[in-house]
């Protein structure tokens, strides 16, 4: 994802100066201001995606430590201690 993002990106700011300094008109401002915004859409997109994922494995890992923590107080019930 991070690979097609900055090849958009390169792209988008390539044609963005081509935009602006008319060196062969290769691409239109429209197309290039539209490279630039698909790219930063993809750019929030990944990150965000990241951050669901890391959330998510640290719930699960929350998760499976408070059961290992309920299965240990279960075994040692106060009886155990006399």
């Amino acid at each position: 994802m991070f690979i097609w993002f900055s090849i958009l990106f390169f792209l988008g700011v390539l044609a963005f100066i081509d935009a602006i300094f008319n060196m062969g008109e290769i691409f239109r401002r429209a197309n290039s201001v539209l490279f630039l915004l698909i790219s930063l859409a993809l750019l929030i997109r990944t990150t965000t995606k990241m951050k669901t994922q890391k959330n998510e494995t640290l719930q699960t890992k929350v998760f499976e430590l408070e059961q290992r923590l309920r299965t240990l107080e279960n075994e040692h019930t106060p009886s155990d201690m006399y």
